[in-house]
């Protein structure tokens, strides 16, 4: 979807920008799927706060509650934004770490094309 949306093709380009081209795509995919888990984020937050501060003999659902009186509803998204930028550089790098692999067995790098085998060359006439 990327190349769809630059001047020219794929082949237009070389490796070092078809590579650049995977991590961008990896970066967004990485931002995508983290983005997704926001819904967990505030279970994420809180479930360290609960085995660190959690008394003896202390009820879940008022543990939960102390601890929430002590953080507010903000506190439950601390650290969301950098989770966000951390996760799709990391997926980033994984696709251009990839491609890089691709490149040196000697293979094409990921995108492009619309997958399967490419089309039949057709005789000039």
């Amino acid at each position: 979807m990327i190349y769809a949306k630059l001047p020219g093709s794929k082949s237009d380009y070389g490796k070092g920008a078809q590579t650049a081209v995977s991590f961008t795509g990896g970066y967004i995919a990485g931002i995508l799927q983290y983005a997704c888990t926001i819904v967990s984020h505030p279970a994420d937050v809180m479930v360290p706060k609960l085995n660190a501060s959690r008394q003896a003999g202390e009820a879940f659902g008022a543990a939960t509650s102390r601890i929430y009186k002590d953080i507010g509803f903000g506190g439950l998204w601390n650290g969301l934004p950098v989770r966000i930028v951390m996760i799709g550089t990391l997926t980033g790098l994984q696709w251009m770490m990839y491609d890089y692999f691709k490149m040196f067995m000697g293979f094409p790098t990921t995108g492009g094309t619309t997958g399967g085998a490419p089309p039949p060359e057709q005789e000039k006439a």
